[in-house]
């Protein structure tokens, strides 16, 4: 999915490595989402948790965007028209409806629910993505990961993965990027990253082991959810700061209550994020964008989108600057 903010929020950040294990279990921060419309009157409005000024990174996980149940027939669903990319990874995810993807590589394929397409922009890539004409209710998450220094210019790639579902003390866990409750996504990534869906059935309460060396998100799409000893309400985001190896979650309510749980190392690289491009400095920025207006070969041509493809927003009139998580003591 496109950020397609008019005027894109400009983030530089660095995230440093934590200090150590937490003296009464995980430590625990909420982070509550900020609505973004995408698009004209009658947009599909997304709820963004990451970037925010409390966090702007979990692992190399970037940008979290979450959205629905969108009724189609109201707003006309998801049509985002041939964008470009550098320098990170795109994870779909969707619990309902269904999206075409197509991309300069030439991949063409549709996003289901349970079943992860994730695609690499490395140094340029542009891909569109609609809702089909069969889809009624559209909802689910768009994810960007953050490619490390030695990896952001490599090459375009696409990947398709069906995870089975695991059932686990009344949890069901589909584990699409990493290694949980002893299962792995053979997907590769240029980081080590975690990425699961957890539907928890009424009343359930899983303990899952988890890399004591990860940060962690735990989203919540439906149902009230306890982590450690702090409550989540829908569309909010719980950061677990690293230094536990378990995290305990229960489902307060009475109907089926599903999550979608991040992890990764910290990301200690300096990163410029604005709008679909990550960079190192603002230069990198300004190159990516000049190449896209330009139409370079950077980026490649989507075939098969009926329409014309997205212009690149005016660059802000400063340098880009600095946006940090907060320091952990």
């Amino acid at each position: 999915m496109s950020n397609v903010e008019t005027e894109p929020v400009e983030v530089r950040c660095r995230a440093a490595a934590d200090g150590g294990q937490p003296a009464q279990g995980p430590r625990v921060d909420v982070i509550t989402a900020r609505d973004v419309p995408l698009g004209g009157p009658r947009a599909m409005t997304v709820r963004r948790t990451l970037p925010q000024r409390a966090r702007t990174l979990i692992g190399a996980w970037c940008f979290a965007d979450h959205y629905g149940p969108d009724d189609v027939a109201a707003t006309g669903g998801m049509d985002v028209a041939p964008h470009p990319h550098t320098g990170l990874q795109t994870v779909s995810w969707l619990f309902s409806g269904e999206i075409e993807h197509r991309d300069s590589l030439g991949s063409h394929a549709l996003v289901k629910p349970g079943e992860l397409n994730l695609m690499t922009g490395g140094h340029g890539i542009c891909h569109s993505e609609v809702s089909t004409p069969r889809t009624t209710v559209l909802h689910g998450v768009q994810l960007w990961v953050a490619l490390p220094e030695e990896h952001r210019h490599t090459e375009r790639d696409f990947q398709h993965h069906v995870p089975e579902p695991l059932r686990v003390d009344g949890a069901e866990i589909r584990v699409f990027l990493g290694s949980l409750a002893g299962v792995s996504s053979p997907v590769r990534t240029f980081i080590p990253l975690l990425g699961a869906e957890i539907v928890l059935q009424p009343h359930a309460t899983v303990t899952l082991a988890v890399d004591p060396g990860f940060e962690h998100g735990l989203l919540v799409d439906q149902g009230d959810v306890r982590v450690a000893d702090v409550r989540l309400r829908p569309a909010e985001l719980a950061y677990v700061h690293p230094g536990t190896d378990t995290l305990t979650l229960t489902n307060e309510s009475g109907e089926p209550a599903r999550t979608v749980l991040l992890g990764g190392t910290p990301f200690e690289e300096e990163i410029v994020m604005w709008w679909n491009f990550i960079g190192r400095s603002h230069g990198d920025i300004v190159e990516a964008r000049a190449d896209w207006e330009n139409e370079s070969d950077r980026f490649g041509a989507v075939e098969g989108y009926p329409g014309n493809r997205l212009p690149a927003p005016a660059l802000p009139n400063a340098i880009i600057t600095p946006r940090k998580n907060p320091p952990r003591d």
